[in-house]
This record gives C-alpha cells, structure tokens and sequence, in this order.
C-alpha cells in the first residue's frame, strides 16, 4: 500500500483527489492538508509514500515545499498552471496532473508511481495490489499529451515513429516533426502500449509499424538507421518474431 497525503487549499480538489484515492487498491489516504504548512507537520511525523501535491497556495508554494523537505517522498503535481512543468521535473517529480483531473489521467499517474516503487515494496511489503479495469483503458488511449516547453502538445501514438533518450530530454520523431521534451525516456516508455513499441537500445524506443527494415543490429525507420543494442536484442528479436525464441 502507498500512503498517500493530499495538500491543496481548495476544498473540492481535495475531496476529488481523496475519491480517487479510494478507488485505487493499492493507495490508503493518509491525510488531506489544506496548506503546506500542515502539510510539514504531517511528513515529519508519520511516514509518506506519494504527496499529492498542489502548486498554486497561500503562504508557501508546492515547489518551495519540495525543495525544504530533507527526505522527499514520490511525488505528484497537481496544478491549473502548465508554465511549472519545466521546473517541477528538476524536482524529480512522478508527474504533472493539470485541472480538472480525470479518473483516468490520475490512474496513469498513480500507476508510475507504483512501478518507481515496485523494486523496494516487493521486498519490504509484498506484492502489490493490481490497479481495477480502468488503467487498460488509459493504456489503450490513442493519443498522449507531452510538455514542449511551456505548452503541452498532443500525439496521436500511430504517429509516433520513434523516441529517441537525450540525457534529460526525449526526442519524438512523428511522422509530422520532431518534438523535444523535458522527461526521462523511461518515464515516456511507461506511457506507450508495450503491444506496439519497444524498447531497442538504452536511448531508443521504436513503433512497430515505423520500422522499415530489421538488420542483425540495426533497424531502419524511413532515412534513419537505429541501433539494437546486444542487451535488448533478444527480446526485440521476440518481440517481432515471436516463432524465433
């Protein structure tokens, strides 16, 4: 279970987030906060796993509460502002939510959150609850919404023909352009249905139906030639030729 605390000065935003949490097996809300400061309090006593996290309040920011926490927990943003995505992932932050927040756009989030810390509860707590029915719909939604600087710009995923890691950035190249956004590819990946993209390379995710040719160690996807790395090869192998293993 992942102990969740609310901090938001609006009192229908908190009983909206506290819904959600319910409705998640995996999540037990802990408490719902109207302001940072209470919110101080509640992380040095007791033991938090995922702050769900207003930007926007009196008094003290969510950004200035992030950055004097000595032990931050998981994190999820939620904010009416787009113009903080930049900053919010310096802070290493799960992820960004913009009001009004969906069932479903929450389930993605909170399910990131679950898999950055799967690894540690597996052993501390034992398996962990599967989410109900409605993430496969999230999973299967044509489209995503990524941050390109201070706007967020929408993809339909059969546009996508590969991503490409850039350290902190991840390259989207569509069919269309090329979009540059401030995340972690790991972070992307966890968004893209595991049907039709796989991962090829430590800095390369492709489409299925974007690849034009399969080498020994390469792919080509129109004019580019993309590497297979040797510890993913086998899998992509799998992957595209399941009669292969």
């Amino acid at each position: 279970m992942l102990r969740c605390l609310i901090v938001d000065d609006e009192p229908m935003a908190r009983k909206l987030l506290a819904d959600y949490v319910e409705k998640v097996p995996f999540l037990t809300l802990h408490a719902a906060c109207a302001s940072p400061l209470a919110a101080l309090q509640e992380l040095s006593s007791h033991p938090i796993d995922l702050l769900l996290l207003d930007v926007q309040m009196p008094e003290l920011t969510g950004l200035a509460l992030l950055k004097i926490l000595p032990r931050q927990p998981l994190v999820i943003l939620t904010t009416a502002y787009s113009e903080y995505a930049l900053e919010s992932y310096d802070l290493d932050v799960v992820d960004y939510l913009l009001k009004p927040i969906t069932l479903e756009r929450f389930l993605r989030a909170v399910h990131k959150a679950q898999a950055r810390l799967l690894p540690g509860a597996a052993v501390a707590a034992g398996p962990v609850a599967p989410l109900p029915a409605a993430p496969a719909a999230a999973e299967s939604s044509p489209f995503l919404f990524v941050k390109d600087g201070t706007r967020l710009v929408k993809i339909r995923q059969t546009d996508i023909l590969f991503v490409e890691g850039l350290k902190d950035y991840v390259a989207i190249h569509t069919r269309q352009q090329r979009i540059v956004s401030l995340q972690r590819l790991k972070t992307l990946e966890q968004q893209l249905p595991a049907t039709h993209f796989v991962r090829i390379h430590h800095s390369y995710i492709v489409s299925l139906e974007g690849i034009d040719a399969v080498f020994k160690d390469k792919v080509q996807i129109g004019s580019r030639f993309l590497p297979v790395s040797e510890s993913y090869r086998k899998a992509f192998r799998s992957f595209i030729d399941p009669s292969s293993q």
